[in-house]
């Protein structure tokens, strides 16, 4: 195992699964690749948000998107794995949640996903369908899925 990808989210439970990557990451001798992506709905949100008062003349360019994405990989990456000996590279995204870990999976020949799932029933997954799911099912290599 050489190359393990974490798909980092804001949250409580993203933190503990980057610390386990970490953890494994130590123990084999692995890099990690720390990645956040912003939906299109996120970012469409977001822009709107900012150029929500009539007179404003602010825009979210998707640029800016990507490189917040990018900030939020890094601090949690300085944050977290500061205490391992391992290396880590974090990058931001913008896009479809599922289509960007398979695409950036396959760019860097990770070996292994962690990335955090939502909780959802069976026809959930079937009528908006699943990323967590996607990638289980597309990622042809060891995935953790972390569902707190």
């Amino acid at each position: 195992m050489e190359q393990l990808l974490v798909v980092v989210e804001p949250t409580e439970p993203s933190r503990e699964l980057v610390h386990e990557a970490g953890e494994v990451a130590e123990a084999v001798g692995a890099e990690v690749l720390l990645i956040h992506i912003t939906t299109a709905l996120e970012y469409s949100t977001r822009r709107k948000a900012r150029e929500e008062p009539l007179s404003s003349t602010e825009t979210y360019t998707r640029e800016e998107a990507k490189e917040g994405a990018t900030r939020i990989a890094r601090e949690m990456g300085d944050d977290v794995l500061s205490e391992f000996d391992v290396e880590y590279e974090a990058s931001g995204y913008l896009g479809d949640r599922a289509e960007t870990i398979l695409e950036v999976a396959d760019q860097h020949d990770c070996d292994h996903v962690f990335l955090t799932g939502r909780q959802r029933s069976p026809a959930g997954k079937a009528i908006f369908g699943d990323a967590t799911q996607k990638v289980v099912l597309n990622f042809d290599g060891l995935v953790t899925v972390s569902t707190n």
